[in-house]
């Protein structure tokens, strides 16, 4: 594991005229405040990459189809810098996904139909403070199985 990554399996309640999927609340693990949620969605296949907040920490969730997500560290002084860590959310793997800043964080669709997460940033979007390369720049191979 990356230091200040986070996995914290979720609550699903089943209720006969649907359901509650819970994300996360103002008491929760890895909640730093709120700034912005938002939803992004990627097709099947597609993949997201590269992207790291220099302050923000992100809360993601996958409620619809499945996202592998890939996080790597090159923080100078971590004890995990050169690791690259894979997690897939889904509804099979309901968990919701804490990156801390200054992390490199990108994204591929798996699901065939839609592929739906929801982020709960502690901080509103701000382009000054997001950094971005190309899929290529940090080496991973997207198209293994996840």
């Amino acid at each position: 594991m990356i230091a200040g990554v986070e996995l914290t399996p979720l609550s699903i309640i089943p209720a006969s005229d649907g359901e509650v999927m819970h994300a996360i609340r103002a008491d929760s693990a890895g909640y730093r405040g709120f700034g912005e949620a938002y939803f992004s969605t990627v097709s099947c296949g597609g993949v997201k990459a590269w992207k790291r907040h220099r302050l923000m920490t992100l809360n993601i969730v996958v409620p619809v189809g499945a996202i592998r997500f890939v996080i790597h560290d090159d923080r100078i002084g971590s004890a995990s810098r050169g690791v690259t860590q894979t997690v897939v959310l889904s509804r099979e793997n309901y968990m919701r996904l804490t990156v801390s800043p200054q992390l490199w964080v990108g994204f591929q669709g798996l699901g065939r139909e839609l592929n739906l997460l929801l982020d709960v940033a502690d901080l509103a979007h701000d382009p000054s403070e997001v950094d971005r390369c190309a899929a290529a720049a940090i080496p991973f191979d997207w198209e293994k199985t996840a």
